[in-house]
């Protein structure tokens, strides 16, 4: 099995992890068609994430975190002042033919996700200004009723090189709730997250770095794993501010297993599904249990006093 040689702390140095006699049990498979998979347990599913989720009964998932792919349709090589190469993203996984296939893949995942959610549960999604605008049209469309929009400021985001437009440095993310008239029992931890904040409400502007050094995952050659890995404080405020210890929380697009990992780590289950298997191999797995090892031994700490 590939591995990186370190992984990220299973929780960010400022939160205090939520008690638990043990993690969640997880089993690693491959969806086959047909599949039928238990809610009261954590999976990782190896394949596509509309087949899938057909595994999964109805309403059956608390909380959703997608990070799809973003369709960037990058043209030209980049490189920085000295020369080098910056590594696009240019992963077959954010391949389309055009905006109808793009589209039509956004439609169907987003159903699927709708199908598992509960009445009162929410919905989280992240995009850059290449795909998110299109994704919020078809999540109204579909009848998802939107909450709010947060955006992730990036501390150290990647500069604009060629000095021809503004830094890009930040993302969107929309909540929602599955409907309008679902939009009143829906989990949000609000004083919470006001006491992370110092006291004062939690505001829609979170300031988080992109994943770098110890928390960017990377081979064994020191390459990137993922090329659009989260930062795990960011997925860590949604599990924690959005859900509640023992729900199940869902990851379509499961990439490096970020949202596993804030969900084990805070006593939650978890659903991951991803298509790629070197990302299940590489980075999931692997992370999962190193998350796991650190809970057991936290929890026989706390035993033996």
């Amino acid at each position: 099995m590939a591995s990186a040689p370190s992984f990220p702390l299973p929780l960010s140095p400022e939160i205090e992890p939520v008690p638990q006699p043990r993690p969640p049990e997880w089993s690693v498979i491959e969806h086959v068609p047909d599949q039928r998979l238990s809610p009261e347990r954590s999976w990782v599913v190896q394949g596509d994430c509309v087949p899938a989720l057909s595994a999964l009964p109805e309403e059956c998932v608390d909380l959703i975190f997608a990070d799809p792919p973003y369709f960037l349709q990058l043209q030209n090589e980049l490189r920085r002042p000295n020369n080098t190469v910056v590594a696009p993203v240019d992963d077959a996984w954010d391949q389309f033919q055009d905006w109808s296939d793009y589209d039509a893949f956004t439609r169907a995942w987003l159903t699927a996700c709708r199908r598992v959610l509960k009445p009162t549960g929410t919905i989280w999604v992240i995009g850059t200004y290449h795909n998110i605008y299109r994704i919020g049209a078809l999540m109204q469309d579909l009848g998802f009723w939107t909450l709010n929009s947060v955006i992730w400021e990036k501390n150290n985001p990647t500069p604009h090189f060629r000095g021809v437009r503004f830094c890009n440095a930040h993302e969107e993310l929309i909540w929602a709730a599955r409907s309008q008239r679902e939009a009143k029992r829906y989990t949000f931890h609000y004083q919470d997250l006001k006491l992370e904040n110092g006291g004062k409400q939690m505001r829609s502007v979170w300031r988080f770095p992109i994943c770098s050094d110890r928390q960017r995952l990377r081979d064994p050659d020191g390459q990137k794993v993922h090329n659009t890995q989260k930062p795990l404080a960011l997925v860590e405020r949604i599990v924690r501010g959005c859900s509640n210890p023992g729900d199940l929380v869902l990851d379509p697009f499961a990439g490096t297993g970020t949202t596993g990992a804030a969900a084990m780590a805070l006593g939650r289950r978890f659903f991951l599904v991803e298509r790629e298997d070197y990302y299940v191999r590489a980075a999931i797995v692997p992370r999962l249990t190193w998350v796991e090892l650190q809970a057991l031994a936290a929890s026989s700490r706390d035993a033996t006093g």
